[in-house]
């Protein structure tokens, strides 16, 4: 699994949650670059993550991230 693969993959989930099909993740990418990546949004994007993955975050983890990028890296640490 690489970065880019990943940022691929949350992409494509991006997309699905916020039926958006012109959205393109970055590595720097956050919230403010997203209209629809609300508060509520936000919640979903985490759990459709989680399920695609088959992990989980901790509050405290989801609470760090500031862009696509480490929630990516975040990811591949807890899949490798």
């Amino acid at each position: 699994m690489t970065l880019e693969n990943t940022i691929e993959q949350f992409n494509e989930i991006f997309i699905e949650v916020l039926d958006e099909e012109d959205i393109v993740l970055k590595y720097e990418t956050s919230a403010d670059d997203i209209e629809d990546w609300d508060s509520l949004n936000h919640i979903r994007l985490v759990i459709s993550i989680e399920k695609h993955f088959d992990i989980k975050f901790t509050a405290n983890e989801i609470e760090t991230y500031k862009n696509v990028g480490e929630m990516c890296e975040a990811v591949m640490a807890k899949k490798s």
